[in-house]
């Protein structure tokens, strides 16, 4: 099952290129905000399944090309990313030691919105494409025998940086900004995905190929990473877990383009870019960099800060 939120925060379930309403399936659900109701329906969805497809299966619903798309986990209590977290087609030698950081809630926005970069003197803005795991119960100190039990479902997830802030708390500074989480566009059920760890992934900057790889190059398991950050933290229905990227195709982001995130069974992501400074960055990649001899991201040409 797919499901979304759309205009006023609707619940939704994809049916083909439709949208199918089932917000009133779930209107028991103790809520006060978008948020509180899919939580709640995740984390009780057995009890909601047959429902949600009766729904689904006496209606034809509407385009979902003519609503307004919402993040489908639009609030989330936490969002945990792993942190290079790829054998980068075996470029490195070994994996890197696990490791992770938190990316504030106010940073999710889907499909047909904008991430806006800031007035910050980063050296390069990117995305990182990923693939997200959503928690479906509640999940402290998981052993990661048993970490496929807690997993709802997978969906979109873009990692927005502000890459080389030097101040003190310059990782929070470089992740955690407003509109630097695009998910979506909806939530696809675990039962959906046959083997989450061998998913093809690819990102487009303005329809040009920018990243493309596979998950089955994690240095760090699924498993293994619900079980690393569920050690440090409770994790609860609804939250997010990204998985991490290939840092190979990482590529400037910048003001008027379009960002397109493809993975395997799990929908398009677009959404667009805004920088009110117009500063422009050479269209290369990570790859591209490595090629000519530098370890590092492409310079700022022109604009404020270069």
């Amino acid at each position: 099952m797919k499901l979304l939120f759309f205009d006023d925060f609707r619940l939704g379930v994809l049916k083909g290129n439709n949208v199918v309403d089932v917000t009133s399936v779930a209107e028991g659900i103790p809520h006060s905000t978008p948020q509180q109701m899919i939580s709640g329906l995740i984390e009780n969805f057995d009890d909601y399944r047959d429902k949600l497809e009766a729904a689904v299966a006496v209606s034809d619903g509407v385009p979902v090309s003519g609503v307004r798309l919402r993040p489908p986990l639009p609030h989330p209590s936490n969002i945990a990313c792993m942190a290079v977290n790829y054998m980068e087609d075996g470029t490195r030698s070994e994996p890197a030691p696990i490791n992770a950081f938190s990316k504030a809630p106010s940073a999710v926005i889907t499909s047909g919105e904008t991430m806006v970069l800031p007035d910050a003197p980063a050296t390069i803005f990117e995305g990182e494409a990923e693939m997200a795991l959503v928690i479906g119960k509640t999940a402290t100190n998981v052993a990661a025998a048993d970490a496929m039990d807690y997993i709802f479902g997978y969906m979109n997830f873009v990692d927005g940086s502000a890459r080389g802030l030097h101040a003190a708390a310059a990782f929070h500074a470089m992740k955690s900004r407003d509109t630097f989480a695009p998910i979506g566009p909806y939530i696809v059920t675990k039962d959906e995905i046959a083997d989450p760890q061998k998913l093809h992934v690819q990102l487009w900057n303005n329809g040009e190929i920018q990243q493309d790889f596979n998950t089955d190059d994690m240095a760090h398991n699924i498993s293994r990473c619900v079980e690393y950050i569920t050690a440090i933290h409770t994790l609860e229905p609804g939250d997010i877990l990204a998985t991490g990227t290939n840092h190979g195709g990482l590529n400037p982001f910048q003001d008027g383009e379009q960002i397109e995130l493809e993975i395997e069974g799990l929908g398009r992501l677009s959404f667009n870019i805004r920088d009110d400074l117009k500063r422009t960055w050479k269209r290369e990649t990570r790859h591209d960099r490595a090629d000519q001899g530098f370890d590092d991201a492409t310079p700022q040409v022109r604009g404020k800060y270069a």
